[in-house]
């Protein structure tokens, strides 16, 4: 089993009864977090890396990504919400094959590692056949990545057979997802429907035993789908913009979150991002992520600070103050999101017994010396190039500031995808 130790670290182990070690020692033994403090012994054998000038955290968590879009990079940068779900779902969607499928889910997963998160949860929205199906999830099997694949329907599939999951979940969760305990699980995305079909779904969900994602906004009612027994505690909430005190109390109440996905809700026109008023309300998980790699880039500090700007904008309309600070956003991109998942008693924090998901940031150039405050350093002045370490369950992504992976051959996968579409004569324009 190997043992790494990371001496002299500025830890932020979102962990309030351990708090900030400004030079702290972090131990790794094997997949687990061992022990975190000042001045630690270090295990017989064990490698020392010397870690000054740099921030240790917990790898940062995506809670909403449609992860095969990661094929489809930056080709709708001006779409609204209403010709994305034209054009990306009604239009290249139909043209995907699972090979391209699985090309999408790994760029994503390996550009996210390289980004710093290193828990994601793919809401997989093409599931237009069981092979399909399987190339997403091998994908994610097969990155390395901590990830919860949410299995859901196609939007042309919807439109012609309505929001009911079909019983290939079944197969999923029993052949591909059983392990609860793996890098991989399983959820279910629901789109609502009647009243018929949100019974059925919410009941599936119950009988496989996994929690639930959705899309939701002030048009729906998270209090009706309580009334009718079709909220799945625990679900996680994806946008929610315009909610009221009612449903944020029913969500929170429910053992539900809120994912914000600042800079897509913006840009789409979802409407403003809830960032203010959901950390607000108390005992409700909020969270962030990408959403689509279409439009928006795919890393985290991208969203950290859409969100610091969306909470703080909040409250200058009225001269009220929303009391959002770069700690509550970066809780948000890590602990919350794992609580979120239902993972946080695997990850979200630097806490020992728990996995060794950590993120290891440089603190010793230029653009962000001197660090005066390592969470505003970190969500307002960082980005991808401070990266020196990232690792999931004691397992390297990236060391020293390169990815472990050889990724050429998906590159060039990924670039063939381009070209078929291209072809193919299917557009964004």
């Amino acid at each position: 089993m190997t043992t790494r130790v990371f001496r002299n670290a500025h830890l932020l182990t979102m962990d309030s009864a351990l708090g900030d070690v400004e030079h702290g020692d972090l131990i790794v033994e094997g997949d687990r977090i061992l022990e975190v403090g000042a001045g630690l012994q270090a295990p017989a054998g064990a490698e020392i890396v010397d870690a000054t000038d740099r921030i240790i955290l917990p790898g940062f968590v995506d809670t909403h990504r449609h992860m095969w879009q990661g094929v489809l990079r930056g080709i709708a940068p001006g779409h609204t919400f209403e010709r994305y779900m034209e054009n990306i779902l009604g239009d290249f969607g139909p043209a995907m094959t699972p090979r391209d499928l699985y090309t999408g889910n790994l760029l994503s997963a390996r550009a996210a590692l390289a980004s710093g998160i290193t828990t994601i949860q793919d809401i997989s929205n093409i599931q237009d056949s069981p092979a399909h199906t399987d190339a997403l999830v091998a994908a994610l099997q097969e990155s390395g990545m901590r990830a919860v694949f949410a299995y859901g329907k196609s939007f042309p599939d919807i439109l012609a057979h309505g929001t009911v999951l079909p019983d290939d979940t079944r197969r999923v969760r029993a052949e591909l997802l059983a392990d609860t305990g793996a890098l991989v699980t399983m959820a279910l995305v629901t789109e609502g429907g009647s009243d018929a079909d949100e019974r059925a779904n919410a009941a599936l969900a119950r009988e496989l035993e996994v929690p639930v994602a959705r899309h939701f906004s002030s048009r729906l009612s998270a209090a009706h789908l309580r009334d009718i027994d079709a909220l799945r505690p625990g679900t996680t909430f994806i946008h929610g913009n315009g909610l009221g005190a009612e449903e944020l109390a029913v969500i929170a109440d429910s053992g539900g979150s809120i994912s914000i996905s600042p800079a897509i809700e913006m840009i789409m026109g979802h409407g403003y991002p809830m960032v203010a008023p959901a950390l607000a309300w108390p005992n409700l998980p909020v969270s962030l992520s990408v959403d689509v790699e279409v439009t928006v880039a795919g890393d985290m500090f991208t969203q950290m600070r859409a969100a610091y700007q969306a909470g703080r904008h909040a409250q200058h309309a009225d001269d009220s103050r929303t009391g959002v600070t770069v700690r509550d956003i970066l809780r948000m991109a890590t602990l919350d999101g794992a609580r979120s998942l239902a993972l946080a008693d695997r990850t979200g924090s630097l806490t020992p017994g728990k996995q060794a998901d950590i993120l290891v940031l440089r603190a010793d150039r230029p653009d962000v010396t001197p660090v005066h405050d390592p969470y505003s350093t970190v969500v307002l002045q960082m980005d991808r190039s401070h990266i020196d370490t990232v690792m999931v369950a004691g397992h390297d992504h990236i060391r020293a500031g390169r990815a472990v992976a050889d990724s050429s051959g998906l590159l060039r996968d990924a670039a063939r995808t381009a070209r078929r579409l291209g072809e193919a004569n299917i557009s964004a324009a």
